[in-house]
């Protein structure tokens, strides 16, 4: 084991599970300023629900991740953070506004609730939405990243050097793999599940490295960053669900809120970062009211969930439908991504649609020892302090992703004529 590795190790045992207030999706900015601009006065809980099997609270101990959540807390934007922020031009043009900005300097975290119930932990982040949101990918890193360092003290030395030869091989033979495929192009998305910091950051510095031309950049902020490749990122599915639940008192103004958040989006950001992201309540849902306008304008789609193969196929009908060029557009897949995946929809799809691919869990937390399925959403929203609580809903085109209580999601599934059979374990 060379020292460079050696040292992997013990930043693992002993580093920050959580960088800087960037270590962070980049989404967590493009979305926070639609937000900061858009809707200021709204206000959410956001919740972390653990798909897997997995008793949480035994892997990681109730005041450790308090401990850190409290650490993460104390966290301040720095001067260098706000700089890169506002120097973001990815196209051009300066993304960031000063309004922005300002907004960032003054930054503090929302409180958080938490407690551990029957091996699971509860944990809840309520707030102004615009300070709240923000909490998302650093609690979901935290938490895998404290799981991977009880899991490796608990081991002995040798077994330590094998679990990180594993991941460097098993790297490198994804690098082997895509170099055969000269024109594949991907991006790291894999924050949120990430083994630890530091071997995400491992992760990207060897990408950036080996594959010049196909590895596009990084969803996380600090890492673009530091290592000078590109931050990647456009919006989540928490902007339609918070929408929507502030606009769902009737039937007609829960299926508008869909469009409304991709007519605002699209006048504050335009074709910079014009990628849809369509499973919310449903792809089919979605290239129902995706306007031929908007199919025309934006730059592409995202698929997160369901079956790639068939989502590709019915990107491919739509575009023609409207007459637009499949080859003018792109198609990013992004939801629990292998290898084997990969290249079977590169190969299924390329030269009809530009296609990437946005690969998050087995990127990142692909070392030979289990990942764990854990999200944090918002599970209710209101217009503003004075208004009434209402409850989200997240569909999905897999069934086991839904999100909600029973009874919002059959009137979702009514009102937005939901009629996927789709189900498959959430595994990454």
């Amino acid at each position: 084991m060379c020292m460079a590795q050696r040292g992997l190790i013990e930043e693992i045992l002993d580093g920050p599970v959580v960088g800087g207030m960037l270590d962070d999706d980049f989404y967590t900015e493009t979305m926070g300023q639609f937000v900061h601009e858009r809707h200021p006065d709204v206000e959410v809980v956001l919740g972390l629900k653990n798909r897997s099997k997995e008793r949480l609270a035994e892997s990681v101990g109730e005041n450790e991740l308090g401990d850190e959540l409290t650490r993460l807390q104390a966290r301040r934007f720095t001067r260098t953070e706000l700089h890169y922020v506002l120097g973001t031009d990815e196209y051009g043009d300066r993304m960031f506004r000063t309004p922005y900005i300002r907004h960032l300097e003054a930054f503090q975290m929302t409180p958080f609730d938490l407690s551990a119930r029957d091996g699971q932990f509860h944990l809840q982040f309520p707030g102004q939405w615009k300070f709240a949101m923000r909490w998302e990918v650093p609690a979901l890193a935290t938490i895998n990243g404290l799981r991977t360092r009880n899991r490796l003290r608990g081991m002995s030395s040798g077994e330590r050097d094998l679990v990180i030869a594993t991941g460097i091989t098993r790297l490198w033979e994804k690098i082997r793999t895509i170099r055969k495929y000269p024109k594949l192009t991907f991006t790291d998305f894999g924050t949120r599940r990430r083994f630890h910091r530091a071997w995400q950051r491992y992760v990207v510095k060897t990408l950036r490295d080996e594959l010049p031309g196909q590895f596009l950049g990084t969803s996380n902020t600090e890492a673009a960053m530091d290592f000078g490749v590109m931050p990647m990122g456009t919006n989540a599915h928490q902007l339609y669900m918070v929408i929507a639940a502030i606009l769902s008192a009737t039937d007609e103004s829960l299926v508008a809120s869909h469009n409304l958040v991709l007519r605002e989006w699209w006048n504050l950001y335009g074709w910079t970062l014009s990628i849809a992201l369509t499973d919310t309540f449903g792809s089919d849902f979605f290239f129902r009211d995706f306007t031929a306008k908007q199919a025309e304008e934006w730059k592409g789609l995202r698929q997160d969930s369901g079956d790639p193969v068939a989502f590709g196929h019915k990107a491919l009908a739509f575009y023609r439908k409207h007459g637009i060029n499949p080859m003018d557009k792109l198609l990013i897949f992004s939801d629990g991504l292998d290898m084997e995946m990969i290249v079977r929809l590169w190969l299924e799809f390329e030269g009809q649609i530009k296609v990437s691919f946005g690969w998050g869990t087995l990127l990142t937390n692909d070392l030979g020892l289990s990942a764990i399925s854990i999200v944090i959403k918002v599970l209710a929203a209101r217009l503003n302090a004075d208004s009434p609580w209402v409850g989200t809903v997240k569909l999905s085109d897999n069934i086991e992703k839904a999100m909600g209580s029973a009874e919002d999601i059959e009137r979702y599934k009514r009102v937005f004529q939901y009629l996927t059979t789709y189900a498959a374990e959430c595994r990454v």
